[in-house]
């Protein structure tokens, strides 16, 4: 079983699935997506980068199983009144090694606590069996529905995103599909409207949409990184909500953000 590496444990996080959560960001990504909130999650090693105030710091340790359950369960008062547990997110968390993600699920649910994954679908389909049984549900990272445009902007095919998405559904997992809004290159009518008939003709079942509007934040840490940063349009409340009306034609429950 190899340990991954985590580069961030944020506690009372409102914004990876239902009620208070403890995040466990998990270091390692096959994708590049040049707007991603964490740049360091991307290289499933430890880094240097430099902190705000100039100084240079080693991102990413290791944590044992027992360490993280210790972790979560500091806070089961607020999960309990929630309605909230532990997320694991990234990075990618299913590309870190499933033996071990299985063990650690397994044990906070065997302490009550709810276990969601936060996903880009880019892992082996045999992970996302074996997670299906641990896991209370998934939010589901699709960022493009066409093939050549999802390789130009995150390095990788959505040939395994939509196949990985297919399967979550057959075994009847709980599915947040949530949905990046990068003004200008998928929020058209025609991009919504591809993406929403294709999850209906492949009998996509969601327990609710997200959209998420574009936003700089960690825009600031590809510098700190030593990489250069690609800006990208937040699209306005007009277009967003827009969008929301258009998937709510699909799906009851579509919210911006989360």
């Amino acid at each position: 079983m190899r340990v991954p590496y985590v580069f961030n444990i944020q506690r009372f996080s409102v914004h990876d699935g239902p009620g208070l959560r403890t995040a466990i960001f998990f270091k390692g990504c096959p994708l590049r997506c040049p707007w991603c909130h964490n740049p360091e999650s991307q290289a499933f090693e430890p880094e240097l980068m430099t902190s705000p105030d100039g100084a240079s710091e080693l991102v990413g340790r290791q944590y044992s199983i027992d360490e993280l359950v210790a972790e979560a369960e500091r806070d089961v008062m607020f999960y309990d009144q929630s309605g909230g547990g532990v997320t694991f997110t990234g990075g990618e968390a299913m590309a870190q090694d499933v033996g071990y993600l299985a063990a650690l699920a397994r044990r906070l649910r065997s302490r009550g606590i709810s276990v969601g994954v936060d996903t880009c679908g880019v892992a082996a389909s045999a992970a996302f069996t074996r997670m299906a049984e641990q896991t209370d549900f998934f939010l589901y990272d699709l960022k493009f529905i066409d093939a050549a445009q999802h390789r130009a902007l995150t390095g990788a095919s959505n040939a395994l995103v939509l196949k990985n998405l297919e399967l979550l559904n057959s075994l009847e997992a709980v599915i947040y599909l949530r949905m990046i809004l990068l003004d200008g290159l998928n929020t058209g009518w025609d991009v919504i409207e591809d993406t929403m008939l294709w999850l209906k003709t492949h009998g996509i079942k969601l327990a609710g949409v997200n959209l998420l509007p574009y936003h700089r934040f960690g825009m600031d840490k590809f510098a700190r990184l030593g990489r250069e940063p690609v800006e990208f349009r937040t699209p306005s409340p007009e277009t967003t909500h827009k969008i929301q009306q258009q998937v709510a034609r699909f799906y009851e429950c579509v919210t911006i953000g989360g």
